[in-house]
């Protein structure tokens, strides 16, 4: 069976903490891959404050997922405080890819829960239509 591959960057430029909440864990005791989504939005809008944007007016131009790929390396549980490093990478003229690696420290360990990679593209939501990166975007995504 083919798998996905995600090629983590060598740096990653942020990161936050997202502690798992008990709305998180599903009906197998660990967290849920949808929540890791959810989890993994609210990285995402972290990330994009940081640069003093948002996913509505990324210096001019909205943001929209394109795609997502997510390996699961370990179960996430209750209480566990999720440490998220992101970067972006593969800039284009009308968009770009977010890397994350997700892990928490379990008894002095680290350990891998997931790597990510959502694609992002700028997005007119007034016209509905695909627009080019804005120049403070690009300018802050390569800082």
């Amino acid at each position: 069976m083919a798998r996905v591959k995600i090629i983590l960057p060598e740096h990653f430029t942020f990161s936050c903490s997202i502690p798992v909440r008990v709305t998180d864990i599903n009906y197998g005791g660990h967290l849920g891959n949808d929540k890791l989504l959810s989890l993994l939005h609210e990285a995402r809008l972290q990330f994009l404050a940081h640069l003093g944007c948002s996913e509505l007016n990324a210096f001019g131009a909205g943001l929209i997922m394109t795609d997502v790929a997510i390996i699961y390396k370990n179960e996430g549980h209750y209480g566990d405080m999720l440490q998220v490093e992101m970067a972006a990478n593969d800039l284009s003229t009308r968009g770009f890819d977010l890397y994350y690696r997700i892990y928490c420290e379990r008894q002095g360990q680290r350990v891998d829960i997931a790597h990510a990679k959502t694609g992002l593209l700028c997005f007119d939501y007034q016209q509905r239509k695909i627009a080019t990166v804005p120049e403070g975007l690009k300018e802050k995504l390569q800082a």
